[in-house]
């Protein structure tokens, strides 16, 4: 398992889709949900980046079950990411902790490589209000037990991606 992390439009996404390249049979589990015009266009951008390699799967609840019901099926798997699948819980109001411990069990039942996609927001002026404040403490322990469980950790800066574990 592979976390690839860093700031916004750092460039993760190209990254974690070149370190996917040598892989033969591939499947994107998307989170996006186009809200508006500019996720609209954020998340076409990304399916022409990607092209017709991978097999993708658009979920943004219930990923838990779309990775297991995939695990088997591919050489690699691409989660993108896991800061809109949190935006995504709080937006549908679902048990977060609940969704969130079930993400993290799923994590072992895939059998090929996974390559997940994360944000790090904390780095950043804290929050005004009470859920976004809420939303970065979150995702920042969330992003460091994927961190933990992974086998290797990239911080991409600038379009340079860093190994960190």
């Amino acid at each position: 398992m592979i976390l690839v992390t860093g700031g916004v439009k750092s460039g993760k996404s190209s990254f974690a889709l070149k370190l996917s390249e040598e892989y033969n049979k591939k499947a994107f589990l998307a989170t996006g949900v186009p809200f508006d015009e500019e996720m609209k266009k954020r998340i076409e951008k990304h399916k022409a980046e990607r092209g017709n390699d991978f097999d993708t799967y658009e979920e943004p609840i219930n990923v838990p079950d779309t990775l297991n019901s995939i695990a088997d099926k591919y050489d690699v798997i691409v989660f993108e990411c896991v800061t809109t699948y949190l935006g995504n819980l709080y937006y549908y109001a679902v048990n977060i902790d609940n969704y969130l411990d079930k993400l993290l069990e799923s994590f072992k039942n895939v059998k090929c490589e996974l390559i997940i996609v994360t944000n790090e927001v904390g780095w950043g002026v804290i929050p005004e209000n009470e859920l976004a404040r809420k939303y970065v403490e979150t995702l920042g322990k969330l992003n460091s037990k994927i961190a933990n469980i992974s086998d290797q950790v990239y911080l991409v800066v600038s379009g340079i991606g860093v190994r960190i574990k």
